[in-house]
């Protein structure tokens, strides 16, 4: 598994600045890929990150980088829950909501439109994507912005600068470990 992929596909939630972030990546072997992570862990658990897989397709796996208590506390808000709860989530706690959305992505039926809610995306627009099928949104940056364009061009704009700064910095010798921030 390659670091360089990682920090590129996940900086911003490295930086703590986002709870968590999604990304493809090479999967020869399965069992190696799942060492690999436990080692990622073992570096990253301290400070407050934890990667799971979500899914293996042929050659490929879908990661999961994120932080376990941002994501509690994201989860607890009021309109992440309804949509968690029309999307048909039936227990809250962290470790059910993550095997649900695992299942869900395993079963491959269509993808979670309430994924957005892992990932940082504000409920608002999780809830304006899921409710106009994608459509008639205001504008689009890491994500289908419904509600507030300004805010989320600012924080696409953070997330971008954060993940070139990261991206330097790794070129120029910097550890992952060294770049994970502690929350």
């Amino acid at each position: 598994m390659s670091t360089e992929l990682l920090i590129r596909c996940c900086a911003p939630t490295l930086a703590g600045m986002k709870t968590g972030s999604m990304y493809s990546c090479p999967c020869a072997d399965r069992k190696t890929l799942l060492r690999e992570l436990q080692g990622m862990n073992r570096l990253l658990s301290p400070k407050g990150l934890c990667i799971l897989p979500l899914r293996f397709d042929e050659g490929r796996a879908l990661l999961y980088l994120f932080r376990p208590g941002e994501l509690e506390r994201d989860l607890r808000c009021p309109v992440a829950r309804r949509i968690l709860e029309e999307a048909g989530y039936e227990d809250f706690r962290l470790g059910k909501c993550l095997r649900c959305l695992v299942r869900k992505l395993q079963q491959r039926q269509h993808f979670p439109h309430e994924v957005g809610l892992f990932l940082s995306y504000p409920p608002e627009d999780v809830r304006g994507f899921i409710q106009n099928r994608a459509q008639n949104y205001k504008r689009v940056c890491a994500w289908k912005v419904y509600g507030d364009e300004e805010l989320a061009q600012r924080t696409f704009a953070r997330y971008q600068k954060c993940t070139e700064s990261y991206c330097r910095a790794f070129r120029a010798g910097r550890k992952l470990e060294e770049l994970a921030v502690a929350i």
